[in-house]
């Protein structure tokens, strides 16, 4: 497994963990002394500043704690500590509504703070709202059975600290190797960073040691759901309802993995069923209206997400799925109660990040232009502090690509690989309009439309083995020492499996837009395979990516100078692959699609060896679900609105032109 050091992991100071040591053993004024000295050369700081807060609490220095954490709030708006501290700082003061109001905020960033639950189960006693004080002590009472141990870790992946939590989960497991509540601990850390091989592994040992546990199933279920192993995760929530058939949570589960191998009409009979029983549950009317929305029943999908909302007014997901639709246009009403919930110290991290893009999007349609950038611009920072993403990292991998997939290498295994001609492998960068090439060529009769499938990202991190990310990369400095029956292999293994999302055509798509980064192990194991780069304006790729907020991966969106530089990263790297495979990519630009619909449909055909149909230029008529964000806009005929949408918002993106650089040459930008 594999995954990012932390700055508690490797401190980025011996000054901060000689202070932490210092304030433990009880020398509060000489911890605060050496911490101050050292913020004033690395003043943002987190560790340190929370160091500092603690120190300035027990000292009762109580205002001048306060704006330390105003500070560290600022630099991590998503540390659950920074405002369970805020809280303890209140206690002092002796403020007991702002100490209930931080200690809220920071179970709502982190509910394994179990310091912070004890405090609200304290300052809830003589309050009238029963239902959040059964919350708190039931939640009190489930952390305080947990093992220390384990307690840490969930506390260390709330803060995004993975690799201390993989390691202390580990040591913990040697010890304790069948505690099924740790080895779900460390399932959901493989989840996190994507080694989902692992995660599955790990949970299908869980379940085999406690067969009666159903989180430990649950979890092993959504796994298999997120390998997109439909038929297996299917056949789990089918082992779930036998076990408690009027069971309604089994019942939705199994509807959920009915929708992942197209049963709908199985699914919203269940979903039906289940309101009908009385049920009420924002996420039981999410789930429907993302069924409703796939088939193309958008009013019925409306409907359902703003019964979800209804439900749980705060739930940002509901909010974001509306916006999401492309389509929708939020009431005065909706958008008044979007900030309400955005701004309330209880509405939990995740919410607030949906209420922001929401907001975003509802502020854009109504031509408020300002307040639709700060929206976006919170919620993305928000999100970026959740994911941690490291640019300078992703930047050598993608050099990495260039630096041993040249030429020489490919001419090496040339004849190697499986040669079936079957896949069309759309990729580039999200937003670029490849849902909306994968929709003309699934409207063709000989090409199935697919999925963003991880297939090959998955044997590229098997390639890469287990590693701490800061460890040189195997992959792909490896791809030249592999036997070259190896790769036809490989290329087999990818046909046999996606053959589950395909139906009977003797094509079909792969749109997962990041295998432009694997095109190198693309070209070695499936020579014979059509790849189509959709390439759309850097502005106005970038702005889209950065106002979309994605259910999982593309970590890079979330600032604009990240998403800049992994734009010209993507660019330089597809300029290598022209030059190492010559001929072997189709370049499609969006902005032409736009232009001349029918000369671009009849260029892709071409290339990929199809004849003409008609169809294909009336993609919008195709019947045929899709799952992508843009699947309202790919059900209506082509239109240009979209093209110079970033130019409103053109003040607000200088850090986007800047990271683009030379790039920026390549296009009339100014």
């Amino acid at each position: 497994m594999s995954v990012d050091p932390t700055p508690e992991t490797n401190p980025s100071s011996n000054a901060v963990s000689v202070a932490r040591a210092l304030a433990q053993d009880g020398r509060m004024e000489e911890a605060l002394e050496i911490v101050r000295l050292y913020l004033q050369t690395d003043p943002e700081n987190d560790e340190g500043l929370y160091t500092l807060a603690v120190c300035q609490r027990y000292l009762k220095q109580f205002d001048e704690a306060l704006t330390t954490l105003a500070t560290l709030q600022t630099v991590r708006p998503a540390l659950g500590r920074a405002w369970q501290e805020e809280g303890h700082v209140y206690l002092g003061k002796s403020d007991t509504e702002a100490a209930m109001t931080a200690f809220r905020r920071a179970v709502s960033l982190n509910g394994s703070l179990i310091g912070s639950w004890r405090a609200l189960v304290e300052l809830c006693r003589d309050k009238e709202d029963k239902s959040f004080t059964e919350l708190a002590a039931e939640q009190l009472r489930r952390l305080s059975a947990l093992r220390p141990e384990v307690l840490s870790v969930r506390n260390l992946m709330s803060e995004g600290k993975l690799f201390k939590a993989e390691q202390l989960c580990r040591s913990f497991l040697k010890k304790y190797p069948m505690n099924v509540e740790a080895m779900r601990l460390l399932a959901d850390l493989g989840v996190r960073t994507h080694v989902l091989d692992d995660a599955e592994f790990i949970l299908e040992s869980a379940v085999e040691f406690e067969p009666k546990n159903h989180f430990a199933r649950f979890d092993y279920l959504n796994v298999l759901y997120r390998r997109q192993k439909y038929d297996k995760s299917l056949a789990q929530a089918q082992i779930l309802l036998d076990s408690e058939p009027e069971n309604p949570e089994f019942k939705i589960a199994f509807a959920n993995q009915c929708v992942a191998v197209g049963r709908f009409k199985d699914a919203l009979e269940i979903y039906d069923e289940s309101i009908r029983s009385g049920i009420n549950d924002p996420g039981l009317h999410l789930v429907r209206g993302h069924a409703l929305k796939t088939i193309g029943q958008l009013n019925d999908a409306i409907k359902a997400y703003q019964q979800a909302y209804k439900a749980r007014p705060e739930f940002g997901d509901a909010y974001w799925s509306l916006a999401n639709l492309k389509t929708y246009r939020f009431t005065h009403e909706e958008i008044q109660d979007m900030e309400i919930a955005e701004s309330g110290a209880d509405t939990p991290l995740d919410d607030r990040i949906h209420l922001c893009f929401a907001l975003g999007k509802a502020h854009e349609d109504r031509g408020n232009i300002t307040e639709s950038a700060a929206c976006y611009l919170r919620g993305n920072a928000l999100k970026k502090d959740e994911v941690r993403y490291d640019p300078v990292l992703m930047t050598r991998r993608l050099a990495l690509q260039a630096g041993h997939c040249t030429h020489k290498l490919f001419h090496h295994y040339s004849g190697c690989g499986d040669l079936s001609p079957d896949p069309i492998f759309i990729v580039g960068l999200p937003r670029a309009g490849s849902t909306l090439i994968e929709q003309i060529l699934a409207s063709h009769s000989q090409v199935d439309g697919t999925l963003e499938l991880p297939n090959v990202t998955a044997l590229a991190q098997r390639l890469d083995g287990r590693r701490k990310v800061t460890d040189e990369p195997r992959y792909p400095g490896n791809l030249a020492g592999i036997d070259a029956s190896k790769y036809a292999e490989f290329g087999k293994q990818y046909i046999e499996d996606t053959k589950i999302h395909r139906q009977h055509a003797a094509y079909f798509v792969d749109k997962m837009p990041n295998n432009f980064r694997h095109l190198g192990l693309i070209r070695l194991m499936l020579p014979n395979a059509k790849v189509i780069d959709a390439r759309r304006h850097p502005m106005g790729c970038c702005f889209s990516g950065f106002k979309q907020l994605f259910a999982s991966g593309q970590e890079f969106t979330y600032g604009l100078t990240d998403i800049g530089n992994y734009y010209r990263d993507y660019v330089d790297l597809m300029d290598h692959w022209d030059e190492a495979l010559p001929g072997w990519v189709l370049r499609v630009q969006y902005e032409d699609v736009v232009e001349n619909i029918e000369h671009q449909v009849r260029r892709i055909l071409e290339y990929c060896g199809l004849p003409f149909e008609q169809a294909c230029v009336d993609f919008h008529a195709t019947d045929r679900s899709i799952r992508t964000p843009s699947s309202e806009q790919v059900r209506q005929p082509i239109y240009q609105s979209g093209l110079e949408q970033w130019r409103a918002f053109e003040a607000h993106l200088e850090p986007l032109k800047e990271a683009l650089g030379p790039i920026r040459n390549r296009y009339n930008i100014d």
